[in-house]
């Protein structure tokens, strides 16, 4: 891609999120603004998306080829650092949500154990943290 390409799809990406919230802080006060403002940031993503998929695709084959001997497994790896980063972080959001809500009623009622309860939010938080040092691990291997 030439750089006058690339300068021109950063300046749509940088328009598709400056266009929709100048819509929506300035625009008048009503229920179709967020509907608009939607609409234009879905537009200009979108349009930018496949215009880049475009230019992608209209390559010559040789970086094509030299992309291809990279191997799946390395591929297969960083699938596999996104999937244990991301079920890590959904599984520890979900356990800090349980022990926060659990921890702020206990805490109303008595807040001497104030101490107790952000060590089990800590442990719920640590889940996240051990698939962050996994996925580590695996990109250190490719």
């Amino acid at each position: 891609m030439t750089t006058t390409v690339k300068l021109l799809m950063v300046i749509t990406l940088v328009l598709s999120i400056i266009l929709p919230f100048g819509y929506y802080l300035i625009g008048e006060r009503s229920r179709g603004r967020f509907k608009t403002s939607l609409a234009v940031n879905t537009f200009f993503f979108f349009g930018t998306l496949l215009i880049a998929t475009v230019m992608l695709f209209s390559g010559d084959v040789s970086a094509a080829q030299e992309a291809s001997n990279s191997g799946l497994a390395t591929g297969l790896g960083y699938i596999a650092a996104g999937i244990v980063t991301g079920l890590s972080c959904i599984g520890g959001g979900i356990a800090v949500a349980s022990a926060a809500s659990a921890a702020l009623g206990a805490i109303s009622e008595d807040s001497s154990i104030l101490g107790k309860s952000l060590i089990f939010v800590g442990l719920a938080e640590g889940i996240a943290l051990y698939g962050l040092i996994i996925s580590f691990s695996i990109l250190g291997k490719l």
